[in-house]
């Protein structure tokens, strides 16, 4: 059965975005798309206001594929946007 998941992640690039899911396995197939074996990965960003005065990049990312092999990814790239991102 596919799932779609929807996360956000503030404080980390567009650029790391990329670079954490092709770690995980995925080929960059469009400017805003990665796609491993069984899962594609869709994102994109915008600048949210935290506080009166301070920007931070959110970058929402939809993950698409079936739910045994979604929750391990998804898992495994939180942890690595934790440790990049707030």
């Amino acid at each position: 059965m596919t799932v779609r998941l929807e996360r956000s992640f503030r404080g980390i690039s567009e650029r790391l975005v990329v670079r954490y899911l092709t770690n995980l396995g995925g080929e960059r197939i469009a400017d805003d798309t990665v796609a491993g074996d069984d899962w594609t990965a869709t994102f994109s960003s915008e600048t949210v206001g935290v506080g009166p005065s301070l920007q931070l990049t959110e970058v929402t990312v939809i993950f698409e594929g079936e739910e045994a092999t979604l929750e391990p990814l998804v898992e495994q790239f939180a942890q690595k946007a934790m440790r990049a991102g707030g």
